[in-house]
């Protein structure tokens, strides 16, 4: 954190006072409500849980395209759904 600089006088003191109060009141303004906050967690389940849930189905459509009994496809895109939701929410975050 940064340190302020040594007061000089009284008219300093007020500006920064003035400076600090204003940057309080900034930040109380826009401070994120809670519905603003729940629907940052909902957009970040759907960017994971979309991705896992379409992986699944599509290596159980693949799958019963083949012959006999195999989750081999299923298990693949499942895990690769995993992967991407992974990412989704690592951007998603850095942003």
């Amino acid at each position: 954190m940064k340190r302020a600089p040594p007061i000089s006088g009284p008219e300093e003191l007020e500006r920064q006072v003035d400076r600090q109060s204003e940057r309080m009141r900034r930040a109380d303004r826009e401070r994120p409500t809670l519905l603003a906050q729940s629907a940052h967690i909902g957009v970040l389940g759907l960017l994971f849980v979309l991705p896992v849930v379409g992986g699944a189905y599509l290596g159980r459509w693949i799958d019963g395209l083949l012959e006999g009994y195999s989750m081999r496809w299923t298990l693949s895109m499942l895990f690769l759904g995993v992967v991407v939701g992974a990412i989704n929410v690592y951007f998603f975050v850095r942003e």
